[in-house]
């Protein structure tokens, strides 16, 4: 019989080549994304690899939608085996640059999305006595970046949630990962290079002359034009995810690329910060 996943943010990027990638695998693939209208880059990737999705709508901040999603799932399959958190969203802006509403926004598609979503599989998960939990995160949940403080801030809380879980469900035969992707090339990279997320495209802070971050805010935009000029292609970073999903050797945190490796590997050895920052402050000179 085969296993069942639910994969969110499939409508373009690493959810459509993970949605699909996992349905190659002769998995049976929920696929979920906001707008089904939308749908038309994932049907023709699943034509073209000869696979069926089951495709679903699925807004990961409407928490009873997210309840009645996994319910449906249930009723229709019977179990859920596998439960891909990809869906997110990016955000530009240094701390004094943004909104309240800007904070609450990054927490309800990064962290309490994903925190709904989990809590829900994890029922089934549990009485089942297996399942496997992978959530999307980013290189900017180990290493904060400017200009990215409310979208580092809300990847930094959902790691620290999913580290918190892993020890715990554990026990229950379920298995919790994370995978940090750096640069991914995806349409969010054609409009606009702004925080390292293949996620949907953020509005950058709009700067005048006299601004004090303007010419910070500049420098830092080249910096991450430079680094999405080499990015990793969606679906090589989906073969990641899909990998953590079905692997026998599970672990739980996962980077896409040697170069993600090495900068997450820089934070998470950096005891007193010291690293991180030297290299940071070299994105925001401002002249």
């Amino acid at each position: 019989m085969p296993q069942i996943a639910l994969v969110t943010g499939t409508s373009s990027g690493m959810g459509l080549h993970t949605a699909v990638g996992l349905a190659g695998r002769g998995i049976t693939v929920i696929a979920t994304l906001r707008d089904p209208a939308r749908a038309d880059a994932l049907l023709a990737a699943a034509a073209a690899a000869g696979v069926r999705l089951d495709i679903r709508a699925l807004d990961v901040t409407d928490h009873a939608g997210a309840a009645r999603c996994v319910d449906e799932v249930l009723h229709t399959y019977g179990r859920l085996d596998i439960l891909i958190n990809n869906a997110g969203r990016g955000s530009v802006g240094s701390l004094e640059q943004l909104s309240m509403d800007d904070l609450r926004a990054q927490l309800e598609v990064n962290y309490l999305g994903v925190a709904a979503l989990t809590k829900l599989a994890l029922t089934p998960m549990r009485l089942a006595g297996s399942g496997r939990i992978v959530t999307v995160t980013s290189v900017g949940g180990a290493v904060g970046q400017p200009f990215a403080d409310a979208y580092c801030g809300a990847k930094f809380a959902v790691e620290g949630l999913m580290q918190s879980l892993a020890p715990v469900v554990a026990n229950f035969g379920i298995g919790v990962s994370v995978v940090e992707p750096g640069a991914v090339a995806s349409d969010f990279v054609a409009s606009v290079a702004g925080v390292l997320t293949p996620h949907d495209e953020p509005a950058v802070p709009q700067t005048s002359d006299d601004d004090p971050y303007a010419g910070m805010l500049q420098s830092y935009l080249a910096h991450s034009r430079t680094a999405f000029a080499a990015a990793q292609s969606a679906a090589d970073a989906a073969a990641v995810i899909i990998e953590a999903a079905t692997t026998a050797t599970p672990r739980f945190r996962w980077q896409t690329s040697p170069g993600a490796g090495a900068f997450a590997g820089m934070s998470l050895a950096d005891l007193d910060g010291a690293k991180v920052l030297a290299q940071t402050r070299t994105w925001v000179h401002s002249d």
